[in-house]
Order: C-alpha cells, then sequence, then structure tokens
C-alpha cells in the first residue's frame, strides 16, 4: 500500500462503526475485524487484570493505541499504564506511554497475536508483550523491543507453560497462570 492508500484507510477505519459485539482493529493498513471472544478467553484476561495492582497501574481492557509511525490502530486484549501516565480521555493511548500489552489468542487470531502484531508492537517500543496461548498452555513473554517498522522484533522471549509463576519485572508484578484456562479441541499451531 502507498502512503496514501494508508491515510485513507486510516481515515475510513476513524469512522467505521461496526456491528455490536465485533472487535475491528486497523493492523498495517489492514482492517480486521473479529467475532466476540470465547469465555476463556476472557476469563484469562480478566484474571491477569485482576493481579496486576490497581494503585499502581492503570489496566484497561481492548482500548485503541497509537502506534508512532504506522498505519496501525491496534486494540490489545489489556493494556497496562502507569496510573500517572492515564491520557485524561480520548480513544487512543500513545504507544510510548504504555508499559505492557497483552493478547490472548484465539483460533483465529494465531498469526496476527504471534507475528504482525509482535512487530507493531516492537516498532512502538512498547516495552514487554505479553501472548497468552491458551490453545498451546503457555505464555510468551516478549521485552527488549528493537528496530523499525515491519523489521522490528523483541530481543528477548520467555515461554512459561500454565501453571508456572510467570515474573513482570516490568511491573514488578508476577503472574500466578495455575487457573488460566485451554481451548480443548483446537489444532495445535507452530508458533512461536
Amino acid at each position: 500500500m502507498t502512503a496514501v492508500d494508508e491515510r485513507g484507510m486510516t481515515k475510513y477505519f476513524e469512522e467505521l462503526e461496526p456491528p455490536e459485539g465485533v472487535k475491528v482493529e486497523l493492523l498495517r493498513g489492514v482492517i480486521v475485524m473479529m467475532a466476540s471472544p470465547d469465555i476463556v478467553h476472557n476469563m484469562i484476561v480478566t484474571d491477569v487484570q485482576d493481579q496486576i495492582p490497581r494503585q499502581r497501574w492503570s489496566r484497561l481492557q481492548t482500548q485503541d493505541i497509537d502506534i508512532s509511525g504506522e498505519a496501525s490502530e491496534p486494540v490489545p486484549d489489556l493494556v497496562v499504564l502507569a496510573r500517572d501516565l492515564l491520557p485524561d480521555s480520548g480513544r487512543l493511548v500513545p504507544c510510548r506511554v504504555i508499559s505492557l500489552v497483552v493478547e490472548v489468542v484465539s483460533k483465529s487470531s494465531v498469526h496476527h497475536d504471534y507475528v504482525i502484531k509482535r512487530s507493531i508492537y516492537a516498532a512502538g517500543e512498547i516495552p514487554a508483550y505479553l501472548i497468552i496461548d491458551p490453545i498451546m498452555g503457555h505464555s510468551v513473554l516478549l521485552t527488549k523491543p528493537s528496530g523499525q517498522g515491519e523489521d522490528a522484533d523483541y530481543r528477548s522471549q520467555e515461554i512459561i507453560k500454565f501453571g508456572d509463576r510467570l515474573p513482570l519485572d516490568v511491573l514488578g508484578a508476577e503472574l500466578d497462570t495455575s487457573e488460566f484456562g485451554t481451548l480443548p479441541g483446537v489444532r495445535p499451531h507452530r508458533y512461536p
């Protein structure tokens, strides 16, 4: 896509009103629509949110974020930022104030979560990206973003099986993953 096409898509995206129950994101100039998530997905997001101390951190579900230099407005399952950095209002939270983004994998989001969003969040220099995968029964913690555009990536990757403690140094917290559910009957994938 050319820069003109991406700007046009961004304008169209801003004016788009999806039907109820549909999540819409702009990922590198492509509009992605997904159906409402599974109960397992929502329970994991709630469990993670409940374990991050509210006194210090703002924990926002399905908040649009602005990625500098990208034709992208992803909507992570959970966005975590210091309470004193939370904007007073607005639809987009700037990537520069975010400490952690969390995505919970679904059958239809595997490639987006492991590949496209990994690169987008790294390009936005978000310090930590946590992929929670109820298909594979593990989490992938990515830190140390590096690079620009589609070549951006995280230099550090740690895989934590469900049931093990998950250290989130960026938040000074540790997650208990023992109650994270899995998606039965879903075919395993080949990521990370």
